[in-house]
């Protein structure tokens, strides 16, 4: 950590780390007093635990989590992990308690905050406008998300069971640029407005 700091690294990004919060708290507190300054971004699926997630509260500064899931049933099929959006929502509440919003500094880089991304999946712009919603009635209205349109097939989808049948054929292609258009829709209808700039839905019309 000490070393990319000292090689002008604007953060220290740990992804997926749920499994390893002893050690990084141990290494974070091994770090500090000899500098580390930059921010902490702990970056996730959301599926996390809300007894480690509180031990890291006055450590990380951004929280980075996905929120992939609002119906269990697509958990279930697509995640193998039934409960996701329940424990999604806990996890979420839980880093906003920390944290906030989003915040950035002079220079334009984020401090502190929570920042949520959305993988659009295709067929499943309800869910889009569930997770929307709930953030904005739940969470709060200055929620910054990143709706992402990159989503494209691989691993098993398309690929044939044993019985012939296409596996996973509703999600057999990346997201339409009318599906796009419709997540920002109803991300803007539910009362949000802090998007990902690097993003709009121009880029995605293009299609």
């Amino acid at each position: 950590m000490l070393g990319l700091q000292a090689h002008g690294c604007h953060n220290i990004n740990f992804v997926t780390p749920e499994h390893v919060v002893p050690q990084v708290l141990e290494a974070i507190a091994a770090a500090m007093p000899r500098g580390l300054k930059v921010p902490i971004v702990y970056n996730n699926s959301a599926y996390d635990s809300v007894a480690s997630l509180k031990l890291l509260d006055g450590i990380v500064d951004i929280y980075l989590p996905d929120f992939k899931f609002w119906n269990r049933e697509s958990a279930r099929r697509l995640a193998k992990a039934k409960d996701y959006p329940d424990r999604a929502r806990e996890a979420i509440k839980e880093m906003h308690r920390q944290v906030g919003p989003l915040r950035f500094g002079p220079d334009g880089l984020a401090r502190r905050g929570l920042l949520v991304r959305h993988l659009v999946m295709p067929g499943q712009t309800e869910e889009v406008a569930a997770i929307c919603q709930w953030l904005a009635e739940e969470v709060s209205a200055d929620t910054y998300i990143n709706l992402m349109g990159q989503y494209r097939p691989e691993y098993q989808v398309g690929t044939k069971s044993k019985d012939g049948s296409v596996q996973y054929l509703d999600i057999n292609r990346s997201p339409y640029a009318q599906e796009m258009e419709k997540a920002f829709e109803s991300a803007s209808a539910a009362g949000l407005w802090r998007f990902d700039e690097r993003w709009s839905i121009a880029s995605y019309l293009v299609q």
